[in-house]
């Protein structure tokens, strides 16, 4: 058992727009010609990327001053195996504290908002300079954390996937996704643009905008009265909400099955039926998905492994 002065810290950061522009365009020169050709000003990227690397700075410092810890780059998430006891902290914006919480086990996360001027940070409860003050307490399990519900989904291959904000399983590109919807006593062939599954973080977003405009359309064609607002969940609701999007009722299709909740023994299970080109991902992070081809059924259920936020 590690002592927990000596418990490591793991900082997960980001690139900022500005350093994918010059890793686009190989140097600084060229991304700001780029930028400026297309009559933008550079100087709003110029701050962010200092803001970024202040916080950045400051955060180091005090991990320096802690003892042990390790730096990368949320691109190296999926391989990275972090251990037990390890402390993580993210550096950015919510998504880096989304797209990190699922790759986590219990291990708690501290998301530090790098820019308040600039940036909400819902998931991003402090800033570097409180780090300091932060790790005591969150080294001895002493600090309040707020769990986070997440989903999961598992193919018949034996490949997984989770989310913290929301699971999206349709086609790679803007074609019709074919695939059979299954729960409970309930199955029917669809035809759709793909389904969003959403957790209780996820609920504000996303499935917030699915919601909201069909909500909308609804009720300017006449087809809703006495419509009322969404609600999202709370973050740890011990359930998920999916919603079928664009659903096309046909010969072959029907569109009946096209929202409802998926909680612990009621999961969601879809089987493709799509040639090529089917895909599930989570978060947005669409370069990180899963092949969901022809065969291939994906059951979705509440993860058993709750995110634990620092508070």
């Amino acid at each position: 058992m590690v002592a927990p002065t000596e418990r490591k810290v793991v900082l997960v950061t980001r690139r900022t727009r500005l350093e994918d522009l010059v890793t686009r365009y190989h140097t600084l020169a060229q991304a700001r010609f780029y930028i400026e050709h297309l009559g933008a000003d550079l100087s709003d990227y110029l701050r962010e990327n200092e803001a970024y690397a202040r916080s950045l700075r400051v955060t180091i410092e005090v991990l320096q001053a802690w003892g042990r810890y390790q730096i990368i780059d949320r691109s190296y998430l999926p391989n990275f195996v972090f251990a037990p006891d390890d402390i993580v902290v993210a550096l950015g914006q919510d998504g880096l504290v989304a797209n990190t919480m699922k790759y986590l086990e219990g291990q708690p996360l501290i998301g530090l908002n790098p820019e308040p001027q600039r940036w909400d940070g819902v998931l991003l409860p402090f800033e570097p300079e409180q780090l300091r003050g932060l790790l005591p307490s969150v080294s001895q399990d002493s600090r309040s954390t707020k769990q986070i519900t997440m989903a999961e989904v598992v193919l018949s291959d034996g490949q997984r996937l989770r989310a913290v904000n929301d699971l999206f399983i349709g086609p790679r590109t803007h074609t019709s996704a074919l695939y059979e919807l299954e729960q409970g006593k309930t199955k029917e062939f669809q035809s759709s643009s793909g389904l969003i599954i959403s957790t209780g973080l996820g609920s504000t977003a996303w499935m917030k905008s699915v919601m909201t405009g069909s909500m909308a359309l609804a009720k300017a064609s006449g087809m809703a009265s006495g419509q009322r607002n969404y609600t999202p969940m709370a973050w740890d609701a011990d359930k998920l909400s999916f919603a079928v999007r664009e659903p096309f009722p046909s010969r072959s299709s029907q569109a009946s099955l096209v929202y409802g909740d998926v909680a612990p023994g009621r999961s969601l299970k879809v089987r493709s039926r799509m040639p090529e080109n089917g895909v599930i991902f989570s978060d947005g992070i669409e370069a990180d998905f899963l092949s969901f081809t022809a065969g291939i059924e994906a059951t979705v259920n509440v993860s058993a492994n709750k995110g634990q936020l620092i508070m």
